[in-house]
């Protein structure tokens, strides 16, 4: 047993460059993780197999899905269903994400 409750901020800082993606739990087929980005993320499209969601803790983010652009602030969440392309395309430095992977 842990004597330590974990925190969401343990992932640390934000990288130089690109996101930095901590595995909080796995339940199952079900892995929550933890994602804290830089001001320069990867802009890699996205095209997964399993659902996803995913909501922004901290921060502003650009994110291109299917095409359409959207703006997030804090507290703002999106469901991607399987195979959604989707990219992020500007991060505020050390944005912080929760994100939710359904296999």
């Amino acid at each position: 047993m842990t004597t330590r409750i974990p925190n969401l901020s343990d992932a640390g800082d934000a990288p130089a460059h690109g996101e930095r993606f901590v595995e909080l739990a796995r339940l199952g087929n079900t892995t929550i993780e933890t994602i804290v980005s830089s001001a320069s993320p990867g802009t890699e499209l996205f095209d997964q197999p399993h659902d996803e969601w995913v909501v922004l803790l901290t921060g502003t983010a650009e994110l291109e899905v299917e095409g359409a652009r959207f703006s997030l602030g804090a507290g703002d969440w999106l469901l991607l269903p399987a195979h959604t392309r989707h990219r992020v395309l500007a991060t505020s430095d050390g944005a912080r994400w929760l994100a939710v992977h359904a296999r």
